[in-house]
């Protein structure tokens, strides 16, 4: 179906979920392979479950630790990136297309209150929702610049940051969010969802970090079921499978898709190194780069050589690991 879009259809889908105690999750994408893997799992979940599946896809703009937008388009031009992600999920989700059962949601994540602020100012209809993210400004300041921008979209479900989700990989780490500080938060600002810092951190691996389920349950006794739970994936699926309990109603993942499914394409062109290299496979075998039990013998097969061939493994690899958290929330 058509992308929801509206802010009352987008809380209407919100509200089903909850009376289903649906955590909605939101796969990052920075390539159209990711977002069909997205939709396709979620349309084989539907027909498992004889019913309609949600899901949000988002990109970030000019996020620092990631600017998605940027990495979609070959040229790096993020202004073309942002088009190309917004016009697959409009193909992909047509009307008589592919994945007739999953009802999409666009998401600008992490948006900049300063990097993004044209996209921000501009024409934000074919979003279902944004983040607008200002944590990592001054706290007054941060509560300001929110409030100024849910004020001026009421169109728009928003998410605000109540404080500021690193990436794990640098020298920061950042303090758990307290009950007061997302009450104030929500309160002054308006904003309809609230990302904290509830343990996790962007890129982290799952032994150094875990999610604080006590964090999130004292905060959601003050708001309510509006939290946002950032760097999903460095945790470990059993700590998320009572998300909705512990007042979290939308969930953000992206690292895994693209970690884990590299090494499943590094072993599968390895298996058929001949027919994906030719004569090269031949040269890396002597010069050691490629182990004994390697198929270097052979000619280049177009079967293998292509970039549709290496999607497939991609998407298919994904599409199992988007399965598995569909799992966790949608029973």
């Amino acid at each position: 179906m058509p992308i929801v879009l509206g802010k009352e259809k987008v809380v209407a889908l919100y509200r089903a979920a909850a009376e289903r105690r649906w955590v909605v999750p939101t796969f990052c994408a920075e390539n159209q392979t990711t977002v069909e893997a997205v939709l396709a799992a979620c349309q084989a979940k539907a027909v498992e479950l004889g019913t309609r599946v949600p899901v949000t896809i988002a990109m970030t703009g000019r996020y620092s630790h990631r600017a998605q937008a940027t990495h979609y388009a070959g040229s790096r031009n993020p202004e073309t990136g942002l088009e190309l992600f917004l016009n697959d999920c409009e193909v992909l989700c047509r009307p008589g297309g592919d994945y007739p059962d999953v009802d999409l949601l666009t998401h600008l994540d992490h948006g900049q209150h300063d990097d993004d602020a044209a996209w921000l100012d501009g024409d934000l209809s074919r979003f279902s929702s944004v983040m607008y993210d200002a944590s990592h400004a001054p706290w007054e300041l941060n509560l300001e610049v929110t409030e100024a921008f849910v004020a001026g979209h009421g169109e728009l479900l928003i998410e605000g940051a109540a404080d500021e989700v690193v990436d794990a990989t640098g020298g920061i780490r950042g303090e758990l969010t307290s009950a007061e500080r997302a009450a104030e938060f929500v309160e002054r600002t308006g904003v309809d969802m609230v990302v904290a810092n509830l343990g996790t951190e962007h890129r982290a691996s799952a032994q150094d970090l875990r999610y604080v389920p006590d964090a999130a349950r004292a905060i959601a006794e003050r708001i309510g079921t509006r939290l946002v739970l950032h760097g999903a994936s460095s945790v470990p699926a059993q700590q998320l499978a009572s998300l909705f309990d512990d007042g979290v109603c939308k969930v953000n993942i992206w690292t895994t898709l693209e970690r884990d499914t590299s090494p499943l394409l590094l072993r599968a062109m390895v298996e058929r190194a001949g027919a994906v290299a030719g004569g090269t496979a031949v040269q890396l075998a002597a010069g050691g780069l490629l182990g004994s039990n390697a198929p270097v013998s052979g000619r280049a097969d177009i079967a293998y050589f292509t970039s549709a061939w290496r999607n497939q493994v991609v998407l298919a690899g994904m599409q199992r690991i988007v399965a598995s958290y569909l799992d966790l929330w949608y029973t």
